[in-house]
């Protein structure tokens, strides 16, 4: 079964600059992906989903076990295409890009290991198995034959990776854990969004809710809604101007504005 239309019909409706957050240096976060596959476990996540959550095994996004299968279905997601895309040559060689996404497909290949961790491993009732993707979406790409469509792809699949681990943030916050361990993804996806976005010669982060030069109309869902300025109540707009107010936050996706992307390249 596709696990994000098992998911959709339970929703809930309810290398970088070193300038700030966003732009941290690439390298310093070079072995954060597997630190927070082999640190993270102590946490507990394993004997959490196991015990707290036992009787809770339906997966809707609305509770923190739904989070996770959520999240482990996107990094399913990015390990295969970033382990594609270095097979296949697309990505050229020996140079600065390569080394970005062998450091990326790393970082995702742990993010996927520490999920079915804290899931409680393969063959527990909660583990859900990796989809069948296809990243042509029928023919209408060919990320794998050239390189500009890759890019654009992974730009878009990390800009959904950073919106929908703060989309889930909701989900997770009865459980302290968890929610630290998602939001530890949550900031090397940034990092990843960043990097991809600059490598394509853009700023590290979204305006408003453009997509960017050369990104598919297909992508637009994942910035929709990109353009909110107003923050706690107020609206930075105010002080900073539309642009710059939009570019401060990135604004969760939903459970199902998350589906409905994915699910473009599930089978």
């Amino acid at each position: 079964m596709n696990i994000l239309k098992f998911i959709e019909s339970f929703a809930n409706e309810s290398l970088m600059q070193n300038k700030g957050s966003r732009r941290e240096s690439f390298g310093q976060f070079s072995q954060l992906g597997k630190n927070l596959a082999l640190a993270s476990i102590p946490f507990g996540l394993s004997s959490l989903t196991n015990s707290a959550y036992a009787a809770d095994i339906t997966p809707t996004p609305s509770t923190p076990i739904g989070a996770l299968q959520l999240a482990l279905t996107l990094e399913y997601l990015e390990k295969e295409f970033y382990i594609m895309g270095l097979e296949s040559g697309v990505i050229p060689k020996g140079g600065r890009d390569e080394k970005v996404f062998m450091q990326i497909s790393d970082h995702e290949t742990d993010h996927v290991s520490f999920l079915i961790n804290g899931l409680g491993g393969i063959g527990s009732p909660n583990f859900v198995a990796k989809p069948t993707f296809d990243f042509t979406v029928g023919g209408a790409f060919a990320p794998f034959n050239d390189y500009p469509t890759f890019l654009a792809l992974a730009q878009a699949f990390e800009d959904t990776g950073v919106r929908a681990y703060k989309g889930q943030a909701a989900n997770l916050i009865s459980t302290p854990d968890l929610l630290t361990a998602a939001l530890q993804i949550h900031s090397v996806e940034a990092r990843h969004a960043s990097e991809v976005r600059r490598l394509r010669g853009l700023k590290g982060w979204i305006t408003l809710n453009e997509r960017g030069a050369g990104m598919p109309a297909a992508t637009q869902a994942v910035y929709n809604g990109e353009e909110l300025t107003t923050q706690a109540g107020y609206n930075t707009a105010a002080l900073f101007g539309a642009a710059a107010g939009s570019e401060a936050y990135d604004e969760p996706l939903t459970t199902q504005e998350t589906v409905a992307i994915a699910n473009l390249f599930i089978v």
